[in-house]
C-alpha cells in the first residue's frame, strides 16, 4: 500500500482528534444537551469533573459549619448542617424554564454513610422546596451533597438511610 503527504496527514489529524478528545461530551451542556449557563455563574464544575460521571458525588467536602451553595442540572442546592438537631436543612430549587423531573438530594457523610436520597419531586420552573435529611447517631467530620436530576443514579428513596424532603 502506497501512502502520500495527503494520507499521512489526514491519519495524523484523526489520531490527534482522538487523542484530544474531540468527539468528548460537551462539558457545558446538561443532561438534555441544553446548554447550562448557570454553571458558569455559580463556578460549578460539570458533573464528569465532579468523581466520573452523570449523577456522581461533589469531590468538595464541607466542614460542619459550611453551607453548599451550587446549581447542578438547573437545581439549585443550598444545605446546611444544624447541630443542634444533627439534621442538614436547605432549599432545592428549579432555576431553568422547564420542569425538572425527579429533582432529589443525597448528603455523603466523611464516614462513608450516604443519607438519602430525599423521595423525587418534579420542580416546576421557579419552584422551591424544602429540604431535610436526618444525620442523627452519625460521627463525621466533613460532608458533601448534590441534587440529582431525572432518573441518572439512584431511582428514588429505597435501599438508603433515612431522610426525606418536606414542603
Amino acid at each position: 500500500m502506497r501512502f502520500n503527504i495527503w494520507t499521512s496527514s489526514a491519519i495524523m489529524l484523526i489520531i490527534l482528534a482522538l487523542i484530544s478528545g474531540i468527539g468528548c461530551e460537551s462539558s457545558d451542556h446538561d443532561e438534555d444537551g441544553e446548554h447550562d449557563a448557570n454553571r458558569e455563574l455559580t463556578g460549578h464544575l460539570p458533573s464528569h469533573e465532579e468523581g466520573g460521571g452523570e449523577g456522581e458525588e461533589s469531590a468538595q467536602q464541607f466542614a460542619k459549619n459550611e453551607t453548599y451553595d451550587k446549581v447542578r442540572h438547573g437545581a439549585r442546592l443550598i444545605l446546611s448542617y444544624d447541630a443542634n438537631t444533627n439534621t442538614f436543612t436547605g432549599t432545592v430549587e428549579n432555576t431553568t424554564n422547564q420542569t425538572l423531573s425527579k429533582v432529589r438530594v443525597e448528603v455523603h457523610l466523611s464516614n462513608g454513610i450516604e443519607l438519602g436520597p430525599t423521595t423525587p419531586n418534579d420542580l416546576a420552573p421557579g419552584q422551591k422546596v424544602n429540604v431535610e435529611l436526618n444525620a442523627a447517631g452519625q460521627d463525621f467530620s466533613k460532608w458533601s451533597a448534590h441534587p440529582e436530576v431525572g432518573s441518572s443514579e439512584h431511582g428514588g428513596g429505597e435501599g438508603h438511610d433515612e431522610g426525606g424532603e418536606h414542603d
